[in-house]
């Protein structure tokens, strides 16, 4: 046991002495700014563990995206999902096969740059949330939405560049810093239900439906009983194996997994069920004996075989006039959620990794990061994914001891191997991530905390948002009724405080409105955009000379007249003191 470890001490240390480990400013570098406690096989393994953790996007990605038809055409008139079409139903299994590779692709490949542009241990892939609001809401499912598969691939590709843009002037944190605190964190936990409404649905486990008369019913029914047009159990409600089996062993076993802190948790459970429902001679095969079944198990048996993308590359429709208003819709939800996502996600990663300046409250290279979290939606768009988005699972990989870009390099090339494992990532069933959507979304559910329910003017509207997204279905209308709410309710009381004080001469407020979380539409701390200070005036000119402003030094030297101000009338006031009650004073001194 000695020996593997001086072994693993002299890869560590050699690693770090070389240029390598200079690039990436490993422990034992010389750098100055060197990352502590990083060391070289300690990041190998953050990174395989961050892999583990996040690999389940791979095949719940596909499988998402594959809800909205992709660039399949549904000719069938009397069902618009064309759920019963043979041939409808054979191009979904290319899509989910061009979206597995896609999905892996992308993820590798803005993981890998993340990393070695940043040197953060961040990793990148299509974001869960961000995938079901272009399936379910801006698409439909089976294309039966307001925009079309290829106009919203459109719409993803233009909020990469603009995200860019966002990020060089400084404008996306500003954007961030406006929006409240508590919609903000209503909008993680809002996306958390509605992820885990769709993996109870049969996007998932089956386990609920639509009904005629309720708007969900119990499910768990064998596909033959369901109502083709209101998709409702006509009998045999949970009895079908496939419920069980993703229940019990994706969820449950997932679960117990997790109590005891095991990284590959959530591969396990999908593993466990995905193997159980190969076998073609069961109640609960993924590969029955039908046509669509034959083909699916011939692609599976490869095992290892490359999937090029056939069907959902470049597949951008640029003609958007005929659908401009939901266009427009999609385009913006995608930016807001984004922002705050990605946004956020990366910030929060980088505190946890021990990198954050605390004078400043930025990471190193934050603008470079932005960028290349911007760059990647627009990539990924080009493959066919939804907007791309930093990863909250990369923490597993930081708690493993990942400092530095090393780990997200380890992560992303794992990630491109996996390419050449598509029949295997293309045959995981939906029964086996149904329950991994559910687990998300408790996972996301746990930032309820960080609402503000001591103030109504905070806490309805984030119970808005938190309800909203999933019963409506849809997480921009969630966005828009939090939002709406915050605006109507603290705006009729900021309207009454300045009422009540030009007639009665004091403002009357809510008892409780102390508790409140402190807004305004300045932006804070230093720095502030250029278009911000281009309004304030302080840009180009002062007395007649082009000059550049330097807020933080005025605002630092504010700061420092105020304390030495402070500090004399202190030292004035104890001074007086002292000679009128010389043992007041000493009493109080002690």
């Amino acid at each position: 046991m000695s020996a593997i470890r001086d072994a693993t001490t002299a890869i560590n240390a050699r690693v770090a002495r070389s240029t390598f480990g200079r690039v990436f400013r490993l422990q034992g570098c010389g750098h100055e700014k060197e990352r502590k406690g990083s060391k070289f096989l300690t990041e190998i393994r953050a990174g395989l563990t961050t892999f583990f953790t996040m690999a389940y996007i791979i095949a719940v990605n596909a499988s998402i995206l594959t809800d909205t038809g992709g660039t399949c055409v549904c000719t069938n008139t009397v069902d618009p999902t064309c759920a019963t079409d043979p041939a409808y139903n054979t191009c979904l299994i290319g899509i989910k096969r061009d979206l597995t590779t896609a999905t892996a692709a992308i993820s590798g490949i803005a993981t890998i740059a993340f990393g070695f542009l940043t040197n953060l241990p961040v990793a990148l892939a299509p974001g869960m949330g961000l995938n079901a609001y272009f399936t379910y809401q801006v698409v439909g499912f089976h294309g039966t939405g307001s925009v079309s598969y290829r106009l919203a691939l459109t719409a993803v590709f233009v909020e990469g560049f603009i995200f860019v843009f966002l990020s060089l002037i400084g404008m996306r944190q500003w954007l961030v810093k406006v929006i409240p605190a508590s919609v903000k964190v209503a909008s993680g936990v809002g996306i958390g239900m509605f992820l885990t409404e769709i993996g109870m649905s049969y996007s998932g486990i089956g386990l609920i439906t639509g009904n005629p008369v309720t708007p969900t019913d119990i499910a768990g029914c064998p596909p033959q009983y369901l109502d083709p047009v209101t998709g409702a159990c006509t009998s045999h409600k949970m009895t079908n194996p496939t419920l069980w089996i993703g229940v019990i062993c994706g969820g449950l076993l997932t679960a117990y997994l997790m109590s005891y802190r095991v990284k590959s948790a959530i591969i396990i459970g999908i593993s466990v069920v995905s193997i159980m429902s190969w076998p073609r001679n069961t109640s609960f095969t993924y590969f029955p004996h039908t046509p669509d079944g034959d083909s699916m198990f011939d692609f599976f048996k490869q095992v290892v075989a490359f999937h090029p993308i056939h069907s959902t590359l470049a597949a951008q429709d640029w003609d958007v006039t005929s659908s401009g208003a939901h266009f427009a819709l999609a385009l913006f939800t995608f930016l807001y959620v984004d922002i705050i996502d990605a946004t956020a996600t990366l910030y929060s990663m980088a505190r946890f990794s021990g990198v954050v300046d605390p004078e400043s409250a930025d990471f190193p290279r934050s603008t470079l990061a932005y960028c290349v979290d911007a760059m990647s939606i627009s990539i990924g768009s080009l493959f066919g994914c939804s907007p791309v988005t930093a990863f909250i699972e990369s923490g597993a990989g930081i708690t493993e001891g990942g400092r530095t870009g090393l780990t997200a390099i380890t992560c992303g090339t794992c990630f491109l191997i996996s390419i050449f494992f598509a029949p295997i990532f293309a045959s995981i069933p939906p029964w086996a991530t149904g329950c991994t959507l559910i687990l998300v979304g408790c996972m996301m559910m746990r930032q309820v905390t960080s609402v503000n329910w001591g103030y109504i003017g905070d806490a309805l509207p984030a119970f808005v948002t938190i309800v909203s997204m999933p019963f409506t279905y849809s997480v921009a209308y969630g966005l828009i009724a939090g939002l709406f709410t915050y605006v109507c309710l603290n705006g009729a009381i900021y309207v009454t405080r300045k009422v009540t004080f030009l007639i009665f001469g004091r403002e009357i407020e809510p008892p409780d409105a102390d508790k409140g979380e402190y807004w305004t539409y300045k932006i804070g701390g230093t720095s502030p955009p250029w278009f911000v200070r281009a309004v304030q005036g302080n840009l180009w000119r002062r007395d007649g000379h082009a000059v550049f402003i330097d807020d933080e030094n005025e605002h630092a030297e504010r700061n420092r007249s105020f304390v030495d101000s402070e500090k004399e009338l202190v030292e004035v006031h104890v001074t007086n003191r002292a000679q009128a009650d010389p043992e007041s004073t000493q009493t109080h001194q002690e």
